[in-house]
């Protein structure tokens, strides 16, 4: 895995985590767009191609969960895509993986577990 400058989309709705995960992100020489909420987010997949997405779970409009599976089964696209979420419940994880997410964060997000998940993806932070 070499390191290259990665296209990725943050599905947040809020604006502290949006900033933090930016940061972190541009810090490690990524390109970051954001979208707040589901819709957003299925919406800028079906004109962008994206090599991650981080995806907030609970947001207002459409959820993570229904994005997720609206750009699985719609748009057809095979990009990775990270739940990120603050409500850790039991099943929460297993339900991620059934929709076809490929990675779960649990916030507040550190460079270490931003680089594991990176690496369970196959991209470099």
């Amino acid at each position: 895995m070499s390191k290259r400058s990665l296209t990725i989309l943050v599905v947040e709705d809020n604006v502290v985590n949006q900033f933090l995960l930016r940061k972190i992100l541009e810090r490690n020489g990524h390109t970051v767009c954001v979208a707040l909420n589901g819709k957003e987010a299925v919406d800028a997949n079906k004109n962008n191609d994206y090599d991650l997405i981080l995806m907030d779970l609970m947001m207002p409009v459409m959820s993570g969960f229904d994005a997720t599976v609206e750009i699985r089964q719609t748009i057809k696209k095979n990009v990775p895509i990270v739940a990120v979420t603050s409500n850790v419940l039991d099943g929460e994880k297993e339900r991620c993986f059934s929709i076809g997410m490929n990675g779960f964060l649990s916030k507040p997000v550190s460079n270490d577990q931003l680089e594991t998940e990176f690496a369970k993806v196959g991209l470099k932070f």
